[in-house]
């Protein structure tokens, strides 16, 4: 079975029942937007509320602005939904859609750069993994014997414990694999 194509497939399953959700709500007015923000500066939780809610749509058009810069739409809707409730509940002065806008793609842009970080990530340990795979096979040639921490660590001008964390690390991936393996033979 083909888990990517399911996962993406029921995510987007998820976000077209979230736009049809989203068809029953009525975006705030201009005029409701004001008389909700003098609620909510009285302190009305049930203005909090309806702002969130009737900016829905627009969290929404923001978020599809970035749409295709790294995270799918489901993570970009969810990460303007928690700016916009965030922003509602520390608005204080100014113009509401301004300030809306700007923490909202804030926001995003932020979770757009977290997750093209961890790709970055991601790819120095696999390269880091690949390459000591390699220093050991050889090493292991030279040897007659499989090449120590230590050996290993000064072939590639590393520390031990960064060969170690290496190693951890490759151990991890192959026990995920393994469990993921399991897991889907299970469920057949």
């Amino acid at each position: 079975m083909n888990r990517g194509r399911k996962r993406g497939t029921m995510e987007h399953d998820f976000y077209q029942m979230y736009l049809e959700e989203l068809e029953q709500i009525a975006p705030c007015t201009k005029q409701e937007e004001l008389l909700l923000l003098e609620q909510l500066s009285q302190g009305r939780e049930d203005a909090k509320a309806r702002l969130i809610e009737g900016n829905l749509k627009q969290a929404l058009e923001y978020a599809k602005e970035y749409e295709n810069k790294g995270l799918s739409m489901g993570d970009l809707v969810q990460e303007a939904n928690m700016a916009l409730t965030l922003a509602v509940g520390g608005f204080t002065a100014g113009d509401f859609q301004d300030y809306l806008e700007r923490e909202i793609k804030k926001a995003v842009e932020a979770a757009i750069e977290e997750q093209l970080a961890e790709a970055r990530t991601e790819e120095e340990i696999a390269a880091r993994v690949n390459v000591l795979q390699k220093v050991s096979q050889v090493m292991a040639e030279e040897l007659g014997r499989e090449a120590t921490v230590e050996e290993l660590a000064a072939r590639m001008k590393m520390t031990g414990e960064e060969i170690k964390e290496i190693m951890k690390i490759t151990l991890d991936a192959v026990n995920v694999m393994q469990a993921g393996r399991e897991l889907e033979e299970d469920q057949e």
